[in-house]
């Protein structure tokens, strides 16, 4: 009886509506993946605890468009009223994906141009292995690569004056005190 519930369990899958088309998300993510997740989830709710904005983690359907449903890693909506009893229906206005082997082509080409055209105001690529933030925020309908932000290795050396040029928190662009550090989001990754 156990095992039929554990292959029942392992039979779900997620998926999304892009363009018309049923994408199924990736296999289970990896560690990494789902402390990133956490580690977001964690920062954004406890900064917006008692603020109008309010933050969403994994399994939220997204509708967009009547051809796109997607689920996002992590987001946060202002706009109380597009938050329906099913999931949101309407752009966030940040979207958090966390990249793995299977999404990353869809989150940089097809999620992010989808993204830009429907009004998501911050767009983060957010790659656990490379310990990399990439913030995207719309300015006249398009992305604007605003930071890269990055942790580096203790091997790396830097010129003298150059680590300074890297910024070690990420700023949410919806709030004038909105910071992240970095360790913060990469907390335990790996």
């Amino acid at each position: 009886m156990e095992s039929d519930l554990v292959y029942q369990y392992q039979d779900e899958r997620l998926e999304e509506l892009l363009n018309g088309k049923v994408v199924l998300m990736s296999p289970r993510p990896l560690v990494d993946h789902n402390r990133v997740v956490f580690n977001l989830s964690r920062v954004f709710g406890n900064f917006l605890k008692g603020k109008t904005c309010e933050a969403f983690a994994d399994s939220t359907d997204v509708y967009l468009t009547e051809k796109d449903r997607v689920i996002p890693d992590v987001m946060i909506i202002c706009d109380k009223n597009i938050i329906k009893r099913r999931g949101i229906y309407g752009a966030p206005d940040l979207i958090v994906e966390v990249l793995s082997h299977g999404t990353e082509k869809r989150d940089r080409g097809y999620k992010k141009d989808l993204y830009e055209r429907c009004g998501v105001g911050e767009y983060w690529l957010v790659d656990p292995e490379g310990k990399t933030v990439e913030a995207y925020l719309l300015e006249n309908g398009k992305y604007r690569l605003d930071e890269v932000y990055k942790i580096f290795p203790d091997y790396v050396v830097f010129e003298p004056g150059e680590r300074e040029e890297y910024k070690d928190e990420v700023k949410v662009s919806l709030y004038q005190d909105f910071f992240i550090p970095l360790t913060d989001i990469f907390e335990n990754v790996l």
